[in-house]
């Protein structure tokens, strides 16, 4: 199965058997198909196919592919600087990967309307990727849901590549737990949790994840 189309249903039913083996419906999960770097006929291919959401890592590309693209759903899953919130803020269903209280304020302050972002978390420690530890965490969420114009919906985490799926289950039980304590101090719910990916989503599944990033598995690898 070379196609985008084929790979996209490969994905669906996988997402549905991980589900069921969980007790959780197909529906509560939302497949991020990760479209950077890939063209935009990619994207109406796997469009096409039925994806709905799709993500994207640099903000001018995220810009350039929503010029031509039109409303599609879109999800900001990279490391934004501030100095880029504009071409965000207001424009994505969800920014992914906000780690300071400032990058949530710029994008309340360009956001023409309510912006839905979640912290990210990097609870391996890993200098390469951004993220605030999970010590950090509660504090940089109770600065977030005190500021206008965004709402916390939640967290994110991406851990080490490994060929292992079942390395990551640590780290995204470790999310869950901390996502439900997060939520248990402010008072209110955190419905969504960013984690999973190609070659570990059905784990991901399993632990409650709520949105998966797939780009390989959907897309092929990047040329």
């Amino acid at each position: 199965m070379n196609g985008i189309a084929e790979r996209w249903a490969a994905v669906r039913a996988n997402v549905a058997a991980a589900c069921e083996r969980a007790g959780r419906a197909p529906s509560e999960v939302t497949i991020v198909a990760v479209s950077k770097t890939h063209p935009a006929s990619a994207i109406r291919e796997a469009a096409a196919a039925g994806a709905t959401d799709f993500g994207e890592n640099y903000a001018q590309e995220l810009a350039a592919k929503q010029a031509e693209l039109g409303e599609l759903r879109w999800h900001f899953i990279g490391r934004l600087q501030r100095n880029k919130a504009k071409l965000v803020a207001g424009k994505v269903a969800l920014v992914h990967a906000v780690d300071s209280e400032e990058l949530a304020a710029e994008l309340g302050k360009r956001a023409a309307q309510l912006q839905p972002i979640l912290v990210a978390v990097n609870l391996a420690g890993e200098t390469t990727k951004g993220g605030v530890t999970a010590e950090t965490a509660p504090e940089l969420a109770r600065r977030i849901a005190a500021l206008a114009n965004v709402r916390l919906d939640g967290l994110m985490t991406m851990p080490p590549p490994s060929d292992d799926p079942e390395t990551s289950r640590p780290m995204f039980e470790a999310l869950r737990a901390l996502r439900d304590r997060i939520a248990g101090e402010l008072g209110r719910p955190l419905p969504v949790l960013s984690m999973g990916m190609s070659g570990d989503y059905e784990v991901a599944i399993q632990c409650g994840a709520t949105h998966v990033r797939i780009g390989t598995a959907i897309f092929g690898g990047r040329g």
